[in-house]
């Protein structure tokens, strides 16, 4: 049986905290840093990659595209 993978990838740099995927991540697995990117602002951190299902709200309401979401299949 094949089990999906996701790897959620964040430009830092890219990201000007606008908070957009934050607040449509179905499972608020996504928070502000409080660390401050090249450009002065609070880039986006990824808290749960484990319990991401892929769903690419992120991703899709990202108007940077700071963020790329892959989905990998691997077999059991």
């Amino acid at each position: 049986m094949a089990k999906s993978k996701v790897t959620v990838q964040i430009n830092t740099e890219r990201c000007k905290g606008c908070d957009l995927c934050v607040s449509f991540c179905p499972l608020e697995a996504l928070s502000l840093d409080e660390r401050i990117n090249q450009k002065g602002f609070h880039p986006v951190r990824f808290s749960d990659q484990a319990g991401c299902t892929g769903c690419l709200q992120c991703q899709l309401m990202c108007p940077d595209l700071a963020i790329l979401v892959v989905r990998k299949k691997r077999e059991e």
